[in-house]
This record gives structure tokens, sequence and C-alpha cells, in this order.
């Protein structure tokens, strides 16, 4: 059995093992496939019988050029980049990975508020810089430093990442509100379950924990940054099309939103024109909430599992 991994340097940049895939079958592993090169693409994966890819395109073009290709499995949450029409009409399953980072976002997006509220960074360099050598007191600071307990943190999304994310907060001392349009009995007891209107107006901090969907696309623009407090701080480690950037820009530089923290963005990688670069008090990381040693294992683990309950005639975690 032919395995080929069009994109694996993302998941494993060489700090794991593809051992559970070679058990399987003859493997070729490709770190990067050339994005929208479906000649390529269909050249790599030429004879298999199985494709595993993160973000590479699998298009209708490439399954219907490819005939042996019986199974795809992706290393991510997210399956937009296969056609998955194209796919169930070949017949041929595909699989995602939906639980693998839930810790580790909940972690990374705490991580961003704590880095807002007490700018980290910055002091150390400052530090480094010789400034509090120079200090004629024993110690300064160059931005408010913001206490989290007694403060509101709104989560729109309470799944899995999001009850995460609740978990510390409270361990913070933080009130959490939550806008679901499911509500569960765990969540109630991590969260005040509220509508979207009441979340705005009663939260400090907004933290984003919900799928992309027609409904939730630019579900932070200028009309709901206007209900907020102002000083209000965002903090988005879900999608980026979930918030209008520039509006987000507009009110970061305007200081109705004090500041954001951003893992994800519209485009990615960004690009130069991404009104969020220039914005005032905006931090922005490189999609890497997930991407913790500890998450990625799973993931490989999953992956593998996946693949394994397909060869045994009982496919877990299909999405089409």
């Amino acid at each position: 059995m032919k395995i080929v991994v069009l994109d694996g340097y993302t998941e494993n940049p060489g700090d794991l093992s593809w051992e559970g895939f070679e058990k399987i079958g003859e493997l070729t592993v490709y770190d990067r496939t050339p994005a929208g090169d479906e000649d390529e693409t269909i050249r790599r994966i030429a004879g298999a019988e199985i494709v595993i890819t993160n973000k590479t395109q699998i298009t209708r073009r490439v399954i219907e050029s490819s005939a042996s290709i019986k199974y795809i499995g992706i290393l991510a949450t997210g399956y937009n980049n296969v056609d998955g029409k194209a796919a169930r009409e070949r017949g041929i399953p595909f699989t995602n990975i939906p639980t693998y980072g839930t810790d580790a976002v909940g972690q990374f997006a705490i991580a961003m508020l704590l880095e807002i509220c007490h700018r980290i960074g910055h002091h150390d360099r400052a530090v480094k810089e010789g400034r509090w050598e120079s200090c004629p007191d024993f110690c300064f600071w160059d931005y408010p430093l913001i206490e989290l307990a007694g403060k509101t943190l709104g989560i729109i999304g309470l799944g899995r990442i999001g009850k995460a994310t609740a978990r510390i907060a409270g361990a913070l001392g933080m009130k959490v509100l939550a806008y679901d349009i499911a509500h569960s009995e765990e969540g109630g007891k991590l969260a005040k379950y509220v509508t979207q209107d009441e979340l705005y107006a009663g939260s400090d901090v907004v933290s984003l924990h919900c799928p992309l969907f027609p409904e939730t696309q630019g579900v932070i623009n200028k009309e709901s940054i206007a209900k907020m407090k102002d000083g209000v701080i965002i903090i988005n480690t879900a999608r980026g099309p979930l918030i209008v950037e520039q509006d987000l820009a507009d009110a970061l530089n305007s200081g109705k939103v004090y500041a954001a923290g951003v893992d994800v963005v519209s485009v990615e990688p960004i690009r130069g024109e991404n009104p969020l670069l220039k914005a005032k008090n905006c931090y922005i990381t490189p999609h890497i909430a997930w991407a913790a040693k500890e998450s990625r294992r799973r993931l490989m683990n999953i992956a593998v599992d996946n693949l394994k309950a397909f060869l045994d005639g009982k496919p877990v975690n299909v999405v089409n």
C-alpha cells in the first residue's frame, strides 16, 4: 500500500516520527507541495491509495485524475481544502482530527491575554537594554499592568477549547460569560450562558473559540465592537475570518479596543497589506496555538488511528 504525505513539515519538522504510517505501508513524505499546483499534486500522489494532507488542496481535478485514491486523511481539524463533493462521488472517505489541541489552544489564548496584561516581552527587552540599571527608582513600567481577577471574560463558542479556556480563566479569578447556540451542563458550570449582546456589553475580554460558518464570519465587526466596553481586549485563536480586520484595526487605533491578540488572520500566511500589522496594541502570532509538541504528537497518533480504523472497515472521524 502506497501512502503519500503532501505537506508534512508543519506537523512534523523533525521532532516526531512517521513510524505509525511506515508500519502500515510504503510511505513518502513531502515537506511541502507547491500551493495551487494541481499538476504537481497529481504527480506526487500517482499510484497512491492513501493521501495525507494538511493544507495542500485536494481539488476535484486532483481527485478525478488520481484513480488509485481510496482514502484521504487530513492532518488538521479544518477540511475545506478537500473537495468533499468530488470525494463523495468517488466513494473516497476523508477524515479529520477533531480533538487534539484543546489544552494547547486554551493555554495559548490565556498566554496572549497575559502578555497584553503585563507586556513581559517588552519589559524584558527594556531591562536588557539597560533601562532598569539606569532607572532612578527600584522599578518601572511602560504600560498599564492589568490584574485579571474579578474581570469578565466573554467566550464566543463554548466547545472543547472554549471550556478549556474558561477553566483557566476561572482559576485566575475571572468571571466567565459564554455565547453558544448549544448549551451543556458542563458549560453551565464553567460559564454563564448569555446572549451575544449581553456578552459584548458585559465583557472586559472577548475570546473567540467558535467554528467558521457563514453565520459566524465577521462576528467581530464595527457594529459588534460598538456594543462592547471601551477598552475591551479581543483574543482570536479560532479562525481569521471571524473578524473584519479593518474594523478591528480602526477600533484599536481609536482606543475603543485596548488591545488584541490574534493567532489567525483572514489570509494565511499574512499579507503585507493586512491592516492589523500597523494597528496599535495588536499582537499577531503565526497560527501556532495548536503547535505544542504534545499536541502535534496527539494529532499524529489520531491520524494513524484514523487510517487503521478505515483499513479495518470501521472508519472514524469521517467528514464526508
